[in-house]
């Protein structure tokens, strides 16, 4: 009994801290993106959405279990292996987040053809899925899991896992995601080609060299967490909000530029 119990406890756990980056890294990312969409993007994309597409930032949360898309629901992170590389392994047999670019990609390349409803659909999962490859604790390393609960500071942390989800509004409490983006949006137009070029799949290799780093900083199952944590974790969670504000500007651009 005792067993089951605990085996509950962890799927209920899992569910409930696949929030890569809360509201506000969401929104960064997205807001990145919007300083490098061109006029002719933002003029298509307002044909569909009468809003700031900053609202839908964590939409695919919100609404993953609900039973029309709750065939989503394991699409949030992704396996590499010990090179980092991206690993389709049965462990997320359902899809993964590289999986659910992948699908939104191609719907969006043929956006004219979709009825308004699914491009909605297709541009919420872009937004959301390319966010959540960029968190640290979705690339899902070999070995343990990111699930073991933890103390910061004495402070009580459910998951490690939730821990660097929350990580953007450590770093930048109360941060307007506007104002953020600009101070993170700090490269040169030939940098930015070079960061978002490629596919999801190098991405995800590029995301994986980066996101290890946090193991460095508290290796897997450490249950009270380098008390400078936070700070160590600013450049990489820094890197990873502007890079994948800059991906995400580069398929919006293609989809709706045209």
């Amino acid at each position: 009994m005792k067993k089951v119990l605990i085996t509950l406890l962890l799927a209920v756990s899992v569910c409930l801290n696949l929030q890569a980056w809360g509201g506000l890294g969401h929104k960064v990312v997205i807001a990145v993106a919007q300083r490098h969409l061109t006029e002719k993007t933002k003029a298509n994309i307002a044909k569909y959405f009468d809003y700031d597409i900053k609202q839908d930032a964590v939409w695919m949360d919100h609404h993953r279990h609900d039973k029309p898309i709750e065939y989503t629901t394991a699409w949030h992170v992704y396996n590499v292996n010990e090179d980092h590389r991206y690993d389709p392994n049965p462990r997320l047999s359902k899809g993964d987040a590289i999986h659910g670019i992948q699908i939104a990609d191609y719907n969006l390349r043929h956006y004219k053809e979709l009825t308004d409803s699914a491009v909605v659909m297709n541009v919420r999962m872009i937004i959301h899925f390319v966010g959540d490859m960029h968190c640290p604790v979705h690339s899902y390393f070999p070995g343990p899991r990111n699930f073991w609960p933890c103390r910061y500071k004495g402070e009580e942390i459910k998951t490690f896992h939730s821990f660097y989800d929350a990580m953007p509004n450590r770093l930048w409490p109360g941060a307007d995601p506007d104002e953020l983006a600009a101070r993170l949006d700090n490269c040169r137009k030939g940098q930015i080609r070079k960061i978002a070029k490629g596919t999801p799949v190098d991405w995800a290799k590029a995301c994986g060299d980066r996101n290890c780093v946090i193991y460095d900083i508290n290796p897997p199952l450490t249950e009270d967490l380098d008390p400078d944590t936070v700070e160590k974790s600013r450049e990489v969670v820094s890197l990873q909000l502007r890079d994948a504000g800059y991906r995400l500007a580069r398929l919006l651009n293609e989809y709706f530029g045209k």
